[in-house]
């Protein structure tokens, strides 16, 4: 995986990507009561607020705190994929909360219900991101990454 700070930033902005323009179909599909081709396009609107979003506090502040959480549960000697997933699962687990929220204040409308709308949010969010980053984006995006960056 990212062995240098650049290769952490590209390897950071294209899961980033790939997350944040799934989670933002899924969530535009559930409000609009169903998914159709103008969703895939509808979602860039909200990408240029949330993939820098994201981006910013995954590279900045998720990613040490979640490799320190999933350190308490693996070690360094455990295999790879176990470390990966372990890694993965902590910065889901502290992404989704905080990424359903910042969508709750830009653009839900709360309102009074603000608690309740973005707890909702989080738990409709947490399945989905949870599936798609072990099973899908973070297997591709780490495929793409080993062959941009092969290792030596």
């Amino acid at each position: 995986m990212p062995k240098t700070k650049f290769q952490n930033v590209i390897f950071t902005l294209m899961m980033a990507f790939l997350m944040v323009y799934a989670m933002i179909c899924y969530n535009i599909s559930l409000n609009i009561g169903g998914m159709s081709n103008q969703v895939f396009l509808m979602a860039f609107g909200e990408m240029r607020i949330m993939w820098p979003v994201a981006f910013i506090l995954e590279f900045f502040f998720v990613d040490n705190l979640a490799h320190k959480l999933a350190f308490r549960m693996v070690t360094p000697q455990d295999r790879p994929i176990v470390i990966i997933l372990a890694i993965s699962i902590m910065i889901c687990c502290i992404m989704c909360p905080i990424m359903s929220l910042i969508a709750t204040l830009l653009f839900k409308n709360a309102g009074s219900q603000f608690v309740a709308v973005w707890l909702q949010t989080t738990f409709m969010n947490f399945p989905v991101a949870f599936f798609w980053q072990l099973i899908y984006c973070g297997p591709f995006i780490r495929f793409i990454f080993r062959k941009m960056f092969p290792e030596k």
